[in-house]
């Protein structure tokens, strides 16, 4: 079985490390995870891109919620620019604002940044109508991924939302993320609903989300999918 690809949201560099050390894929770096991710500083890009391997996927958002507020047009364009100029593996970002998908933002901020590949982010938890955005995303050259929860029903629920995502999303590559634990990383690898997977939480010893990433944990949740992927069962 293909390894299940394994994302760590980041916010420093001992974090970057302790992901990479822990077996991590690819890193998502942000600042303010609290806040559900923020743009971090170009100065930690350029210091974890010269410490670890890793691929890096940045946040470019400048609030908490998921349309653009008044001035921000400007700031996101920038940070898109500058880590496009990094040669970051790409940028996440996303625009819905009540229940609507906002593609000229995103292609707006884009319009900065033409070459840099894009993560569409959980404002696609926020539409009204997800699969029928998934082709309206897809039209967008630069996106290869949507990150989603899969809703915030039980774990078999879930399994099916990111299977039905999954079937719909073409070139795209669904990843899952946003309160995937330990055992819904489990769950999702060994129904193939998804072939990545994206923690936060289940990367830190206290599973607070604001705390430093634990080697440990990441290592516990990388063994957990090696361990599902060569199961008889899956």
């Amino acid at each position: 079985m293909a390894r299940t690809t394994l994302e760590v949201i980041v916010q420093s560099l001992a974090d970057a490390r302790a992901a990479e050390n822990g077996g991590a894929d690819r890193l998502e770096v942000v600042r303010s995870i609290v806040q559900g991710g923020l743009t971090p500083a170009i100065d930690l890009v350029h210091e974890i891109a010269a410490a670890v391997r890793l691929p890096m996927r940045v946040m470019v958002r400048e609030n908490a919620g998921f349309a653009i507020d008044d001035g921000e047009l400007c700031r996101l364009q920038d940070s898109a620019t500058a880590l496009e100029a990094a040669n970051v593996d790409g940028i996440v970002i996303g625009f819905a604002d009540r229940g609507r998908l906002r593609l000229a933002d995103l292609e707006c901020v884009l319009s900065a940044a033409a070459r840099v590949r894009v993560t569409f982010h959980r404002a696609f938890d926020e539409l009204e109508d997800p699969i029928a955005a998934i082709p309206l995303i897809a039209g967008c050259a630069q996106v290869d991924r949507i990150l989603t929860s899969g809703g915030n029903g039980p774990l078999a629920e879930r399994v099916e939302t990111l299977q039905r995502y999954s079937k719909a999303a073409g070139r795209l590559t669904i990843v899952a993320g946003g309160g995937v634990t330990n055992e819904a990383a489990a769950m999702f690898a060994r129904s193939t609903c998804v072939d990545e997977i994206h923690i936060g939480r289940a990367a830190r010893a206290d599973r607070r989300p604001g705390s430093a990433v634990s080697e440990r944990c990441v290592a516990a949740v990388r063994a957990l999918l090696d361990r599902t992927a060569s199961s008889p069962e899956r």
